[in-house]
């Protein structure tokens, strides 16, 4: 009997899974079902190009359809391949709920979508700031994981653009450049400061937990990137957390709390040796951007017996597990598989151990890793569904990700945020733009590195040291 397998979430995990069905040798029905109205496409440039994309231009091309959702999608949609073309999309539905024993996703359009196998490629959704003060459509503040969310901030940033060209400067003096606040400095965060910077915004970056990219870089090399961006004209305001938004309809200042890491902030208000600002203190702001972190979306799977405790729990073939939630640290997951239709998991939803560096399950939010998951779980749902052994051999990808900011090309192999320490192997913390490279060990082991504007050249030899 041909089997039919359903891919829940139509992003870039999605497509792949697809794809590696196929690859795998799976000749059954596919379908896949997104919540986004769109096909697949890329998600790294919406904070960059695809954000910055003519808006520099705004004034002069005001009535262009560079804000149009389609031609947007057209510049990073990804191309299909002929071995999915008569995969079913069924696109701008949500999966609402999943019956593993029957073998049913229930969508939010009243739908049913029957399956002998399913993969699960649901993703992240942004988080958002639970404060007083505007909200919603029109207040200016703004989240960034999708193509509509990157067509409302472009939208809202050429809006601010055009206030500040030099006939609405004369028709309305003093009006100061737009004021951008962007709520968090991890990679998308900075890359949004950037990007907002480079269209001639005056930019501010709210951290209350340090010195950007810090879980990830460390210390030394997180205050390396914060003069860097600081040189660039960026300001940072770090150890204070956002408690409010000022305005009525619309966001016109951030409001924030006490700090802690004195000498971090430079703010109106704060000590005159530029320290903390007071409690209360407000940064004027025409638009918010929120970057402080994602939630996987595996609501719909509530009930379902699956381990939900942070994404999807796996074991190292990728298929879903039951059971309480998983050891922090110590033994590996060996619990049984769901015992109904096969279950596996793509992407940044999908927790699993990696021996490369332990037996810990964990999410992994790095662009390669949906490419690298579909491979091996779209091997596995192949496999049982055949009733075919899975492949023994220990699924080990080395993850790597790259951040463009401003003039600093950033690239991260292998998992610098579970090192114990940190070598600058190669050149200065003060001229990251020259080139740099960092090494992260844990207990002696190299388990990650971090270069800056190195030449590509150099990324094999990265790579091949940490799988060594």
């Amino acid at each position: 009997m041909t089997k039919h397998v359903a891919i829940a979430g139509a992003g870039l995990g999605g497509l792949r899974a697809a794809e590696q069905l196929r690859a795998a040798g799976h000749a059954g029905p596919i379908t896949v079902v997104g919540a986004e109205p769109h096909m697949p496409y890329n998600r790294p440039p919406l904070s960059k190009e695809l954000l910055a994309h003519e808006l520099a231009d705004a004034e002069a091309t005001p009535e262009n359809n560079a804000d149009d959702l389609g031609a947007l999608h057209q510049r990073v949609a990804f191309r299909q391949r002929a071995s999915v073309a008569d995969v079913t999309f069924r696109l701008g539905v949500p999966v609402t709920g999943a019956d593993l024993g029957a073998g049913e996703l229930a969508l939010a359009d009243g739908d049913a979508v029957r399956f002998d196998g399913l993969v699960v490629a649901t993703g992240l959704r942004p988080r958002h700031l639970n404060v007083p003060g505007p909200a919603g459509p029109g207040s200016g503040r703004h989240v960034l994981r999708t193509l509509d969310d990157c067509a409302s901030l472009r939208a809202d940033l050429r809006a601010l653009i055009l206030r500040d060209t030099p006939q609405a400067r004369g028709a309305v003096s003093g009006i100061p450049r737009p004021r951008v606040v962007v709520v968090g400095a991890g990679f998308v965060g900075c890359e949004v400061a950037c990007t907002a910077l480079s269209l001639g915004c005056d930019v501010t970056v709210v951290e209350p937990a340090g010195p950007p990219m810090l879980r990830v870089l460390g210390e030394r090399l997180a205050r390396a990137v914060q003069r860097a961006h600081e040189r660039a004209g960026i300001t940072f305001v770090l150890g204070q957390a956002v408690i409010a938004y000022a305005g009525h309809d619309r966001v016109t200042g951030v409001v924030l709390a006490d700090g802690t890491d004195a000498g971090s902030a430079r703010v109106s208000g704060g000590p005159a040796s530029g320290g903390l600002a007071l409690a209360g203190t407000v940064l004027p702001a025409d638009l918010v951007v929120e970057a402080i972190g994602s939630l996987p979306n595996t609501e719909w799977l509530a009930g379902s017996g699956l381990d939900l405790t942070d994404g999807v729990l796996c074991d190292n073939t990728l298929s879903a597990v039951t059971g309480p939630r998983a050891p922090e640290t110590g033994a590996s997951v060996t619990r049984a598989s769901v015992t109904s239709a096969p279950v596996t998991a793509v992407g940044d939803v999908a927790r699993f151990p990696n021996p490369l560096f332990d037996d810990v399950p964990r999410r992994v939010e790095h662009w390669s890793m949906p490419t690298d998951t579909a491979r091996r779980a779209a091997a596995t749902l192949h496999a049982k569904l055949g009733g075919d052994p899975i492949d023994p051999n220990s699924f080990r990808p080395l993850p790597y990700f790259w951040s463009d900011q401003g003039d600093l090309r950033l690239q991260s192999f292998g998992s610098p945020g579970l090192a114990d320490d940190v070598v600058i192997a190669e050149g200065d913390l003060d001229e990251l733009d020259k080139g740099l490279l960092a090494t992260y060990h844990r207990a002696g082991r190299l388990v990650g590195s971090v270069a800056f504007n190195l030449p590509p050249t150099r990324y094999r030899a990265l790579r091949e040291a940490l799988l060594a």
